[in-house]
């Protein structure tokens, strides 16, 4: 089968020639459609992400693809079911085997692009927005990068909660994709992030995947008790939380890592793709994929996240 594969950490990716995967115990064999891409991906294959898979190293976190085989004592799926899953790392590549228990089954209706590009984007801002922040109707939810592949989707979802969202993000177009997807304000990431805010009430929920002097100024204009969501660091900055002001606004900071939640919290991840299912099958979510590549162009649908030059997600196309 075919793969692109990092054969040195820090290098672009190589198309090869591998031998297709046998599924072992509890694993599915899964013919993969499309893997959608992620800005950890970016980060894995220059050894800079949290897990550090050894090289030779395929990328792809997120697949849409349909069951070939399965392997001893694995149940929960059929062959030739449609379903998605989350691996880690893997999904560039014609075949992968994974845990069975780790699929899902889509919508019939739901494009292959949609639903690689949908567990990640959407399952971190339901699981950070619901079961972390607990936002509120009525609050006021402050994204940044409002336009990238996750905080489109907290955009979306807050709109749906009943929140008042302000989506941070830098350029008109950019801007414009933020508003479609229902944010009631938008701010230019290149003016006063913190003026901005503080003049549309206040922030009551921050939800961060750039870090940087983004996160500085938006945390300045957070409002008593609001609750604090580092989730990505897109700009290549840690913040340093100024715990001081934590504390003198009774302020939460919550952490979140949606993959740990594989292994640790099943069940919550499970409800919570399931409603998000739900809500894509009523039409009520509308995921953006800005681009499709194939499998032979994955370094590019990764230079489209180093240099911010998506609106939504990227997706690798592989059959």
């Amino acid at each position: 089968m075919r793969a692109m594969r990092a054969y040195a950490l820090g290098e672009p990716l190589t198309l090869s020639d591998v031998p297709e995967p046998t599924p072992g115990p509890g694993e599915a064999l899964l013919r993969v459609h499309a893997c959608g891409v992620n800005f950890a991906d970016t980060l894995m294959v220059a050894g800079k992400y949290q897990e550090k898979p050894p090289v030779p190293l395929t990328p792809g976190m997120e697949i849409c693809g349909t069951v070939a085989a399965l392997g001893p004592g694995a149940d929960g799926v059929a062959v030739g079911q449609r379903v998605a899953s989350f691996v880690g790392h893997g999904g560039f590549a014609e075949f992968l085997a994974v845990p069975a228990a780790r699929c899902v089954p889509v919508p019939e209706a739901m494009p292959d692009e949609h639903v690689a590009g949908f567990l990640v984007a959407y399952g971190t801002s339901h699981v950070a927005l619901a079961h972390r922040a607990h936002l509120r109707p009525g609050e006021r939810l402050v994204v940044l990068g409002a336009s990238g592949g996750v905080g489109l989707t907290a955009v979306e979802l807050g709109k749906l909660m009943g929140a008042t969202v302000i989506a941070v993000a830098r350029g008109t177009d950019k801007l414009a994709v933020a508003r479609e997807a229902g944010a009631d304000h938008v701010i230019d990431a290149d003016e006063d992030i913190r003026a901005g805010v503080k003049a549309l009430g206040g922030a009551d929920v921050l939800y961060d995947p750039v870090g940087g002097d983004q996160f500085d100024a938006a945390f300045r204009a957070c409002n008593r008790e609001a609750r604090i969501l580092p989730l990505g660091f897109a700009s290549g900055a840690v913040p340093a939380i100024p715990a001081n002001i934590v504390m003198v606004k009774d302020m939460t900071v919550l952490g979140l890592y949606w993959g740990g939640y594989v292994s640790r919290h099943p069940k919550l991840l499970a409800d919570s793709l399931g409603a998000l299912f739900a809500w894509y099958a009523r039409g009520r979510l509308r995921p953006r994929v800005s681009h499709v590549l194939p499998l032979d162009e994955a370094n590019a649908a990764l230079d489209l996240l180093r240099t911010r030059a998506a609106t939504g997600k990227v997706v690798v196309r592989i059959a």
